[in-house]
């Protein structure tokens, strides 16, 4: 299995997210999903794996705007495990102490449980099929077939031992992130032709799959809260920042020539690149 979360392959590294209580998300996200506390002041948390690198910071907003029902932003981060013994002991933990889920599903590329924190931020935790099972055709994933409902007695028999979940595993990362999107024309001009990914999955009028060297998908945009829906409010909870890393500083430098040379506005601060997609999601480009 290619490692496609090297570091000469760009990747979202970690993510931040504004919540509306940063007590009650702790909770979430240390009791339920097992991530480790890094860092935390009476605002702010950063959150990670075992081997203390940072996946989720969280941030918590002061007298929070209510997020509407159709939104341009965040649709879920997916925190992507080692290996379905991983995954098996999650899902094991989950039926034991009852925690809620949206779903559990078997993509063919990917098995995956999808919640929600306390303010409605979407969470995946998937663990990746082998690549060399993942349906290509002509460069493009075929995965509309492969779609379906987790087999979960097929994933717990992956811990047949019955070994209990304590803590995120150590080797877990940030797998992809998900957005809805306001649009798809131009972001997929800006996330092919400025930040150079390539389109795997495209369901017309739907959503599009984007990724480098031939990964399943390390963005994600959507339609599914509708066209021309407004950015989330600044100060309602959803995404604050997803951190893109960059192999090297002449990927940065292309990058920001070719945000020059379509016009497209962005800042730089400490050799890092701050922009906007086409749908107002905020992204930082790091090395």
């Amino acid at each position: 299995m290619k490692n496609y979360h090297a570091n000469e392959i760009p990747h979202i590294k970690n993510v931040q997210l504004k919540v509306s209580s940063l007590e009650q998300s702790l909770v979430f996200y240390t009791k339920v999903l097992g991530l480790s506390i890094l860092h935390q002041n009476t605002t702010e948390a950063s959150l990670g794996n075992t081997k203390g690198e940072l996946l989720i910071e969280l941030i918590e907003l002061k007298e929070p705007d209510q997020r509407p029902k159709r939104f341009a932003g965040l649709y879920h981060v997916a925190l992507l495990v080692p290996n379905r013994k991983a995954l098996a002991k999650l899902v094991q933990y989950f039926i034991n102490q009852k925690i809620p889920v949206q779903g559990a599903s078997d993509h063919g590329i990917s098995e995956a449980i999808y919640l929600a924190d306390p303010d409605g931020n979407g969470i995946e935790i998937a663990s990746d099929t082998p690549d060399d099972t993942w349906p290509w055709i002509h460069g493009k994933l075929d995965i509309l077939g492969k779609n379906g409902p987790m087999d979960v007695n097929a994933v717990l028999a992956n811990n047949p031992n019955n070994e209990h979940f304590e803590q995120m595993e150590a080797d877990t990362i940030v797998g992809h992130l998900h957005l809805h999107a306001s649009e798809l024309e131009q972001s997929k001009q800006f996330f092919t032709e400025i930040l150079g990914m390539d389109v795997v999955i495209d369901l017309p009028n739907s959503a599009l799959f984007m990724s480098y060297a031939g990964y399943h998908h390390h963005i994600a945009l959507n339609l599914w809260n509708g066209r021309n829906v407004p950015q989330t409010p600044i100060n309602a909870p959803g995404l604050a920042l997803a951190r893109l890393q960059v192999p090297s500083l002449e990927f940065m430098l292309d990058v920001e020539n070719k945000l020059i040379k379509h016009h497209y506005p962005y800042t730089k601060k400490d050799q890092a690149l701050l922009v906007l997609d086409p749908s107002g999601n905020p992204f930082e480009l790091s090395h």
